[in-house]
């Protein structure tokens, strides 16, 4: 079911010195930033020739990014995002398997659907599924 790994994320507490030094000290390309309300986040990835670093900033009071810098302040890896080629697919068979999925797939940073998996379910890890 799993496909590549399509990026690791990262949550910031300041995006613009998180995304310059990923530019400027490690020499990566950089995207602009983008706002995404509807996960509460400001994004910008990394691209590497292999997969992307997303950076996550929050964006509005309830981001979960918010949340998650309260516990880390200095921020820190949030989640992990594997493509696969059907969401609905991967969400039928997850649940018929007993995992717990977040919410209802969206559209990601990437304009595709995008769905999370609860972290208990997969070693401690916030897994999101991508849609390629």
């Amino acid at each position: 079911m799993l496909g590549k790994l399509n990026h690791v994320a990262i949550a910031v507490p300041d995006i613009a010195s998180a995304a310059a030094t990923y530019k400027n000290t490690l020499g990566a390309a950089i995207s602009a930033e983008t706002d995404l309300p509807e996960h509460g986040v400001t994004t910008v990835f990394v691209e590497l020739p292999n997969t992307k670093i997303e950076l996550l900033q929050p964006l509005g009071n309830n981001s979960p990014i918010t949340r998650f810098l309260e516990k880390n302040s200095d921020g820190g890896i949030h989640h992990i995002c594997y493509e696969v080629d059907d969401i609905e697919v991967a969400v039928n068979k997850l649940t018929a398997d007993g995992a717990r999925i977040l919410g209802e797939p969206k559209i990601g940073a990437h304009g595709k659907p995008v769905i999370f998996l609860h972290p208990k379910d997969f070693c401690g890890t916030l897994i999101e599924l991508e849609q390629v």
